[in-house]
């Protein structure tokens, strides 16, 4: 069974049976796309996927306690569960909880940062505060997860009230589409928003994902 954006709190189907070596990775939903890809693409057949709601950006405080849940639940019947989040908001609390859990998780901020690179995006930041960053999912989902959640969708007004110190919308492009480009710039638009796309690939989740499977 394959993972879409729209499922994205399910478990991987028909897997093999549990043995030596294989790995859970309990991910943030907004990557299950990119993560089935890349087990696809490199034969990590040994890599199971479990993956949590993407909604829980919304409120990052659940992350940690989902997170949690899913490793103490599952974890037992692996070789070695891996956590496919960056810090995500939760200001430390999960790179904790993960150390309490003895699991690793993805280095990092935050996925826009692992996706252009950690290096890079840190090298980048101070000359781009003033930028508003968007991946193939959240421009797939941008209104179900930007434009409805702020209420843009009823109150057009507030979009100068929340986007007013943003100069530019940046879109990390995983995939070299022409239609996520052209929805992309639709989303620059209704923020009022200079547009860049940058085709970042997977970044460092990929290189990371590679350490994981090659254990």
């Amino acid at each position: 069974m394959a993972l879409t954006p729209e499922d994205d709190h399910l478990t991987e189907e028909g897997l093999a049976p549990l043995q030596d070596g294989r790995v859970l990775l309990i991910a943030c939903g907004a990557l299950a796309h990119e993560i089935l890809a890349l087990k696809a693409a490199n034969g990590w057949t040994h890599l199971d996927l479990q993956c949590l709601p993407a909604k829980l950006h919304l409120w990052p405080d659940r992350i940690v306690t989902a997170v949690e849940e899913a490793v103490l639940e599952r974890g037992a019947d692996y070789a070695g569960v891996f956590v496919v989040y960056a810090d995500c908001g939760t200001g430390g609390l999960l790179q904790k909880k993960c150390r309490e859990l003895g699991v690793e998780m993805v280095e990092g901020p935050h996925c826009y940062s692992f996706y252009e690179g950690n290096e890079v995006f840190a090298a980048k930041a101070e000359d781009e505060f003033t930028a508003f960053y968007l991946t193939d999912f959240l421009v797939r989902q941008f209104d179900a997860f930007v434009w409805k959640p702020m209420g843009l969708d009823r109150h057009p007004e507030l979009r100068d009230m929340y986007f007013g110190n943003y100069t530019k919308l940046v879109y990390q492009a995983q995939l070299d589409d022409p239609a996520l480009d052209t929805k992309a710039r639709d989303c620059a638009a209704r923020l009022g928003l200079a547009y860049e796309r940058r085709l970042t690939g997977y970044g460092d989740l990929a290189t990371t994902l590679s350490r994981v499977a090659s254990r």
